[in-house]
């Protein structure tokens, strides 16, 4: 029986846990033992236990209970903590999934106890080092055993890198292995689109009809914590309400609630503006039924990007950069980060060209969890 420690802490992880935990349950019960390690990064309930529920994700066997903080005081509280766990639990590898501090802190954790690291999502790249998050996807790849790329772009960065493309096991750090399998997150969506449209009222509860409406969602720290970047999107998200003639839902983020009670001007701008439709931080389903009803997508975060795709949505992203390259090749997203003038640009070029736009297969068929889980079980079986 191989043990595997997954380690997650924020909502994306929590989804891609989610369908590699599926895969395990249906397919290799009898040959993986999962211990799940919740750092929490992400402790509200809204971002947290909802998903666990929903997405019946196996309760996790150890809470960290981190919470918020520097980047520094955060990952060096989850580094400790996660070296404890591996020291008693002993197991075969570790999964990290992403590019969030619990990633980071699993990677270190993991790479100075020898512990095999099963990266999945790795080989992504924005190619700008003044992101946190480029950070952490570099550093956990080049401590990876395993390398699970969602798209041959992200393997096609790691060959760039070094890693091997052709190398025989058995793998281990020093002999790592890049494995091109398609989007767990793809998965999911297929798995739960059913579920949400039918059991979601998120629609109704918003006051909106499907079609008619954009969805917003902020997080980023370079945009909760600048208040002229904020204004800055929030500016641009006023002047389409008064020229698109349709509503913005944004399921605001705990972070971005709060930064906008240290601005009232700006708060008090926000909601007495009719059509921007505030509300709290939406689960899995709500999100997976607000992105397959909305018009249009505006967001920074790197999954809602790819959520976007998958239920063939235009996507105008609050960042200069994005991992997610294939979505602005594809013309299906573009960069506006967080300039008025491009949010609102990005905004009227989707409302004109939705119709002629084209969504080919680039994240894999909807098995990626299954394929993932199979090739974990083959490599450290070696």
């Amino acid at each position: 029986m191989i043990k595997l420690i997954t380690i997650i802490g924020a909502r994306p992880q929590f989804i891609k846990a989610a369908a590699i935990s599926r895969a395990i349950r249906t397919r290799f019960s009898n040959q993986v033992e999962e211990v799940i390690v919740h750092t929490g990064q992400h402790y509200d309930p809204e971002m947290s236990k909802v998903f666990f529920e929903q997405m019946q994700i196996p309760q996790e066997k150890y809470n960290l209970g981190v919470g918020s903080g520097s980047h520094g005081a955060q990952t060096a509280k989850m580094i400790t903590a996660i070296e404890e766990v591996l020291i008693a639990e002993k197991p075969n590898g570790i999964i990290l999934y992403g590019d969030t501090n619990s990633t980071l802190a699993g990677a270190v954790a993991a790479s100075k106890l020898r512990v095999p690291i099963i990266h999945i999502e790795a080989g992504m790249r924005s190619f700008t080092k003044e992101v946190p998050e480029e950070i952490n996807r570099i550093m956990c790849d080049h401590v990876s055993t395993l390398l699970f790329t969602p798209t041959q772009t992200g393997a096609d960065n790691l060959y760039r890198e070094g890693f091997g493309r052709d190398n025989d096991g058995p793998y281990h750090v020093d002999n790592p292995k890049v494995i091109p399998c398609g989007d767990i997150m793809y998965d999911n969506s297929l798995y739960f689109r059913e579920v949400a449209l039918k059991e979601s009222n998120i629609l109704a509860k918003s006051g909106v009809l499907p079609g008619k409406y954009v969805l917003v969602t902020i997080h980023r720290d370079n945009n909760t914590g600048s208040e002229e970047r904020l204004s800055g999107i929030f500016t641009a998200i006023d002047n389409l309400t008064r020229a698109a003639d349709t509503s913005f839902v944004i399921p605001l983020h705990p972070r971005t609630l709060k930064v906008l009670g240290n601005h009232p001007q700006l708060e008090k701008q926000i909601r007495e503006n009719t059509r921007i439709k505030i509300i709290p931080p939406a689960s899995y389903l709500d999100m997976i039924a607000l992105e397959a009803n909305t018009e249009m997508i505006i967001t920074d975060s790197g999954g809602v990007q790819k959520e976007a795709y998958y239920f063939e949505k235009p996507c105008v992203i609050l960042q200069n950069e994005t991992p997610w390259v294939e979505l602005v090749q594809n013309g299906c997203a573009e960069l506006a980060d967080a300039d008025p003038t491009r949010i609102e640009s990005a905004f009227w070029h989707f409302r004109h060209h939705a119709s002629s736009l084209k969504y080919p297969p680039l994240f894999g068929d909807g098995k990626a969890a299954e394929f993932t889980v199979g090739k974990i079980v083959e490599y450290l079986q070696e």
